[in-house]
């Protein structure tokens, strides 16, 4: 017999290290069960997920009022190709036209990209989600259709400080950042939601570009990663998010990294190597990965759930206390952004506009 939710306090229950989906636009009983599992510290929420601002909210509502502390929310919601909600949001351009005004005037661009944080954050903290998974840290190599315009420039100092600018304005928002896809996914071309993508440059050359971005924010407080299911054969043979390399010598110990790291969608291709999904989540842990995605195979992950036994990890509960939303509740942002100086960055953010073929190219896969 399914229980009755309806009346049960929240469940007391440490954040545990694997994010799940749910599949529409409330939950079902069977998803309540999967979201008490003491594994599961997390959800990540899609565009079928989103019919208004007001059913957004009271799903929100509903995954926190399960369990305390509450399961972190998240969302891609970078701007341009990957705005998961849109109706009675502010439409935010690609990061690329940030790059562009860098390019005429860097303190414009660099304002431009606080509020444009400001905006994203606020908005969404108002509904309840904790985190957008953004910046793109990626360079724009010209080659990488799936990243493309969702980069900043191509230029890593262009990047780092408007990264560092938009990731202010999210703190401003009472959000935290994750700059992805660690080492960087500009310079190849596969998509790694398809294929597994390689890219045969040395260290040094990726400690002199991609790598910039990433070290400038570790070091300005970023409070989280996601790493790409790329390989890096001159450093590793693995895919940088099953790399002991990437992960704890490069990424924790000479970036001296301490947030969060999330692995990739771990039912995306580039993740197939490691095997089956538990052995995927085991091999993205012992790599040093904090939380495993598990997307759109519910079953999937209740295979995982069922059978993974995750190492220890003294720093989780911390990390991922860092990750919840900060500010208040979702009501005291709500009156926030009710305020006429937000509807003046709201304007701002409208103003940047999307350009022509803002929106063309590779549909970009659910948890990018």
């Amino acid at each position: 017999m399914i229980p009755s939710f309806s009346s049960l306090s929240p469940v007391s229950l440490p954040r545990g290290p694997v994010m799940v989906d749910v599949a529409g636009q409330a939950l079902t009983d069977a998803e309540r069960i999967r979201l008490l599992h003491p594994l599961v510290g997390g959800v990540i929420l899609f565009r079928r997920n989103f019919a208004s601002v007001e059913q957004l909210r009271a799903l929100t509502a509903e995954i926190r009022a399960l369990r305390s502390p509450h399961l972190l929310i998240a969302v891609d919601h970078e701007g341009g190709r990957v705005q998961r909600f849109l109706d009675g949001f502010t439409r935010l351009p690609p990061m690329r036209v940030l790059g562009e005004r860098w390019d005429r005037d860097p303190a414009e661009a660099e304002r431009l990209a606080e509020t444009v944080g400001e905006v994203l954050a606020a908005e969404l903290r108002a509904c309840g989600i904790d985190l957008s998974f953004t910046p793109v840290l990626d360079l724009d190599w010209g080659q990488c259709a799936v990243i493309g315009n969702r980069s900043f420039h191509r230029d890593p100092k262009a990047v780092s400080a408007l990264a560092l600018a938009l990731q202010r304005g999210l703190a401003l928002g009472g959000m935290g950042t994750c700059g992805k896809h660690f080492p960087g996914h500009g310079h190849v071309e596969g998509d790694s939601h398809h294929v597994i993508p390689v890219d045969e440059r040395s260290l040094e050359a990726l400690w002199a570009d991609d790598i910039v971005p990433f070290a400038r924010m570790s070091a300005a407080g970023m409070t989280s990663v996601m790493p790409a299911h790329v390989v890096y054969p001159a450093v590793d043979s693995q895919p940088a998010g099953f790399s002991r390399i990437w992960l704890q010598e490069i990424l924790r110990g000479r970036l001296g990294f301490d947030g969060v790291i999330f692995s990739d969608d771990l039912c995306m291709e580039g993740a197939a190597g490691a095997g089956d999904i538990t052995a995927r989540a085991q091999a993205a842990f012992a790599a040093g990965c904090d939380m495993a995605l598990v997307c759109n195979r519910p079953d999937l992950a209740d295979a995982l759930l069922a059978r993974l036994n995750p190492p220890a990890q003294p720093h989780l509960a911390g990390r991922l206390a860092r990750m919840a939303g900060q500010g208040g509740d979702a009501a005291v942002w709500q009156a926030a952004i009710a305020r006429s100086d937000f509807a003046a960055k709201q304007a701002m953010v409208s103003a940047l506009g999307l350009p022509p073929g803002a929106l063309a190219g590779p549909a970009v896969g659910e948890t990018c």
